[in-house]
């Protein structure tokens, strides 16, 4: 069974039941049926062999149409004996045909033998052929006397009666019970093979979505084709979110995938221009193509600011990579190692914004720059723990952003304070602004707004903002971007407030 399908195994188990239950309960209604025409025969012979018990043979015989016709009815060719003590045939009455099979086969029924049946009905066999008979014997008791009126000896009374109406209804009762019991079978188990079927149909639909599925389509869900709270139910239920977190795992897989392709690529790109400047100005060296000092210092001095672009470019790649392997998470708790931790400490934001005033100021002094509140209100303070090295690092690459992609004449605003349950750092511009399409990109890795900007005009290598963001995280925090084209940016860093102990 173990080879065959649940449908079958289902199907069998409950035909077998059935079939167990019909024979079963067959086995006790014939029984049963049996049982009580069998009290009624008993009932009848003990009435009859009580009249015969009472009467002569002689009075018997000739009243034998008239007296008991009733009594005689009831059995199929019954047959009396009277015998005497020693079990020998004095007297044999037949009314009607030859009794069937030939009479019963009595076994001798001498006084010892009828005392020690106590006058209760016994069954035996026919002489010939099949059948039974029910007999009873009984001492005689004429009216006369207690010797017997046939011979004037004292004797005993057999009655014997065939059983074959018993048996003729029991077996017809059988097979009746046999023919019903196997049509009622057929039609229960074909009904049950439909049932099951229809109950196995969406387990059938679970196999045929799971094998589309194993041919690559994850985007199948099983139907519901049962109840929420049936076992199906739930198992569809259960399977369709697998399903879900099965396709949004290989989304995200073949998403990180993409990513790790494209950072792969630009980085390659990225590393090749200064390695090929680096690689030309050697070649030139070698080839005897500097032959003046000054030209000697230029080159090498080319090569230097090349070195210094790539180390920055390698720094900031490992930098992300540390950042992505501590999957965005600072923890303040120094005893827990994290594959890059942040030394938190609490400090205000106020700090930071006076100091990128400075810088601003000194870098582009024809820059028209304010130091406000959020949104431009007024100046608060604004506390976090904090990792300072790093969040002054998110500063400058905010502020070598507006300064590097914006016009000479466009004014910056720093905005430092609280806002809700927030520490709140702002480097706004009035600069150019962003497409709603270069908004969503802008944190990507290597992505540059103005592709025609060149590595030497202040162009990058497009990660910048990404380290902006990652270090952002790290710190629990948020950076959050609003831009309007034609009317600026405004970069906003939110960190969470320490809480306060009492």
């Amino acid at each position: 069974m173990s080879r065959c399908s649940l449908r079958a195994r289902l199907l069998f188990l409950a035909a077998t039941l059935l079939a167990v239950g019909l024979l079963t309960n067959g086995f006790f209604l014939i029984n049963a049926l049996d049982g009580h025409l069998m009290k009624q025969a008993d009932s009848r012979l003990k009435v009859t062999t009580q009249i015969c018990a009472r009467l002569s043979a002689t009075t018997l015989e000739s009243g034998l149409g008239q007296q008991i016709p009733a009594q005689w009815s009831r059995f199929s060719n019954p047959v009396v004996l009277y015998v005497n003590d020693h079990g020998a045939l004095l007297k044999r009455l037949s009314p009607g045909q030859s009794p069937p099979g030939g009479g019963p086969d009595l076994p001798l029924l001498d006084a010892d033998a009828v005392t020690a049946r106590q006058g209760e009905p016994f069954t035996v066999d026919s002489r010939e052929g099949p059948g039974h008979w029910r007999v009873m014997a009984v001492p005689q008791q004429p009216p006369g006397g207690p010797s017997g009126a046939a011979t004037g000896t004292p004797g005993n009374v057999v009655v014997a009666a065939s059983l074959s109406q018993v048996d003729d209804t029991v077996t017809e009762i059988r097979t009746g019970s046999a023919v019903v019991g196997s049509v009622l079978l057929c039609l229960l188990t074909s009904a049950g093979w439909l049932a099951v079927r229809s109950g196995l149909r969406p387990l059938t639909r679970i196999e045929e979505t799971a094998a589309t599925i194993a041919h690559g389509d994850l985007s199948r869900r099983v139907p519901a084709l049962a109840g929420p709270r049936t076992e199906t139910g739930r198992l569809t239920a259960s399977l369709n979110g697998m399903l879900v977190q099965i396709e949004t795992a290989f989304q995200a897989r073949e998403e990180a995938e993409a990513r790790m392709r494209r950072f792969v690529a630009d980085a390659g790109h990225e590393m090749r221009t200064p390695l090929v400047g680096i690689k030309g100005y050697t070649d030139l060296y070698r080839m005897g193509a500097l032959p003046t000092r000054q030209s000697v210092d230029e080159t090498m001095e080319r090569i230097a600011r090349e070195s210094e672009r790539l180390g920055r470019l390698v720094q900031d790649m490992l930098l992300l990579a540390k950042l992505d392997e501590g999957n965005g998470l600072a923890r303040p708790a120094p005893a827990t190692a994290t594959p890059y931790p942040l030394d938190l400490a609490p400090m205000d934001l106020r700090t930071l914004a006076v100091d990128a005033l400075h810088d601003i100021r000194a870098m582009a002094p024809d820059r028209s720059v304010s130091l406000t509140g959020p949104d431009g209100g007024q100046l608060t303070s604004a506390p976090a723990l904090a990792d300072e090295a790093r969040l002054r690092q998110v500063v400058s690459n905010l502020v070598g952003n507006a300064l590097d992609h914006t016009p000479p004449d466009t004014g910056i605003r720093v905005g430092v304070g609280s806002l809700d349950d927030h520490a709140v750092l702002e480097i706004e511009d009035t600069g150019p602004g962003l497409t709603a399409e270069e908004q969503e990109r802008v944190f990507e890795r290597f992505y540059r707004a103005d592709t025609s900007r060149s590595r030497d005009t202040g162009g990058g290598s497009g990660l910048g903002l990404a380290i902006v963001h990652a270090l952002v995280t790290a710190h629990g925090g948020r950076i959050e971007l609003r831009s309007v084209p034609g009317e600026g940016c405004l970069f906003r860093v939110l960190l969470p407030l320490p809480r306060t102990e009492t």
